[in-house]
């Protein structure tokens, strides 16, 4: 009867550790989830960021050409009121 028990006892603590360790299999796995989850969220984040970035090159690229283009119309704005104040002062010189 006591080896009995004492059988017992050992089983029923071998099945402690047994659910403490499925426990823990259960919560590494879980745990695992979340990592790939989260580097999933990460590499579109990357993602988004490489797409924005390429985007802000575009816009730069476009600004430098109108910028370009803004610098030529105001010289030959300047160019135009020269030769008009040029033709209006040789009109009321001669």
């Amino acid at each position: 009867m006591a080896t009995m028990n004492n059988n017992e006892t050992r089983l029923n603590r071998i099945e402690e550790k047994i659910d403490k360790l499925s426990e823990a299999m259960v919560s590494i796995a879980r745990a695992e989830e979340k990592l790939v989850a989260m580097e999933s969220k990460y590499a579109a984040q990357y993602d988004r960021m490489n797409a924005f970035s390429k985007k802000l090159d575009h816009i730069e690229t476009k600004v430098t050409e109108n910028a370009h283009t803004v610098s030529i119309i105001n010289k030959l704005f300047w160019v135009a009121i020269v030769a008009i104040s040029g033709s209006i002062a040789a009109q009321l010189w001669m």
